[in-house]
């Protein structure tokens, strides 16, 4: 029988917290009850929940671009608040799991796409930051990979004002369902 995912991105103290060295801040703040409610009613429906999370190397290309945040085995790269608490409540559970991503796209050179066609996965919703950077990239990899797809505008945020254009980028490019 066909499945959904829901794949929460790069939803850490670095990107959320008001100190993260990469912060979205309040509004990647205020999405948290939104994605622990949109996660839990996933399980209850035994769907699939990943975490995809930017696990970067204290020397890696992409502090060239941008602050260095969400180094392995930091506080920074940890998870947000209640969604650090959800996680550890529900890891145990064979639909949860963590994806580590070293690129913007949690498809990009991991076993991402596999690990889902074997929980024979045919849907990707997408919630976390940052709509117009790993979000939007993500959905473009489960585009690719031949996954529908679903952007959840109350579980993104962003630290632009692009989040709403991503959104229809999403839905033009890619046939994206967007989830009000």
């Amino acid at each position: 029988m066909a499945k959904e995912a829901l794949i929460i991105v790069d939803m850490s103290n670095d990107f959320v917290a008001d100190d993260g060295s990469l912060t979205a801040g309040k509004p990647a703040q205020e999405i948290v009850p939104y994605i622990i409610e949109t996660a839990n009613e996933f399980l209850s429906r035994d769907q699939v929940v990943v975490v995809a999370m930017d696990a970067h190397q204290e020397n890696d290309q992409h502090f060239e671009l941008w602050p260095a945040h969400n180094v392995v085995g930091t506080f920074g790269q940890q998870l947000y608040g209640d969604l650090m608490t959800w996680y550890q409540e529900h890891e145990a559970n064979s639909n949860v799991m963590m994806q580590p991503k070293s690129n913007y796209n949690a498809f990009f050179n991991t076993n991402l796409a596999e690990k889902l066609r074997a929980l024979d996965v045919e849907k990707v919703h997408v919630v976390g930051v940052c709509t117009d950077i790993c979000d939007f990239l993500t959905v473009a990899g489960a585009d690719a990979e031949g996954f529908k797809t679903a952007i959840h505008k109350r579980g993104t945020a962003t630290f632009t004002d692009l989040g709403e254009t991503f959104v229809n980028h999403m839905k033009t490019c890619f046939f994206t369902e967007i989830v009000e």
